[in-house]
């Protein structure tokens, strides 16, 4: 079977235990989450999951239909990278001294298009936005000098579709209420 990276977008209330829910049905597939992030999202109390793992596309469906019966999921959609625009973002610490002995360091950051955001006597902390690539690469060419730390966060994506598929769900689902309320009524 081949494997593709797919980035699920998961839309749930905001409610205690429900990562504890999702991250169990990728345990109890086998399923490693190559990335997590939760955030708010553009619908006021709703929140937006994204989780990366690798695995075939039956498998993604599957996973994808049993997150979405969890009661507090509003819904689930899987993607592939070339659906949806994605980023992380990197910080890098490393001595000032490096930054003082040459200019080699003020050209790798400019050329990983980086970010100096803090300097001191001691270190520099250095701000990279892109692909897991990109701030990998950046990684390995600071690395030579020496990282003193290294975090990089989850990925974040949107989809390259104008609408929400959420938001047309939500608005579908009002519709379908206000119809429903009012066959009641007559």
């Amino acid at each position: 079977m081949d494997k593709t990276l797919y980035t699920l977008n998961v839309y749930s209330e905001n409610i205690a235990g429900i990562l504890n829910q999702i991250t169990t049905i990728f345990t109890r597939r086998q399923l490693n989450i190559e990335s997590l992030n939760v955030s708010a999202s553009s619908i006021k109390g709703i929140h937006k999951y994204t989780i990366t793992t690798c695995t075939d596309e039956d498998t993604i469906q599957k996973v994808t239909k049993q997150i979405e019966k969890r009661i507090d999921v509003v819904q689930a959609h899987y993607f592939t990278d070339d659906e949806i625009f994605f980023r992380e973002i990197a910080l890098y610490k490393i001595p000032t001294q490096e930054l003082l002995d040459s200019n080699r360091v003020e050209y790798i950051v400019s050329r990983h298009n980086a970010r100096i955001i803090e300097i001191n006597p001691t270190y520099m902390v250095i701000q990279k936005s892109g692909t897991t690539e990109e701030t990998q690469e950046l990684y390995d060419d600071l690395k030579e000098i020496g990282i003193l730390q290294f975090v990089r966060s989850g990925r974040i994506a949107i989809t390259k579709s104008c609408v929400e598929k959420l938001s047309e769900y939500l608005t579908e689902r009002e519709q379908k209420h206000i119809r429903s309320k009012k066959n009641c009524e007559e």
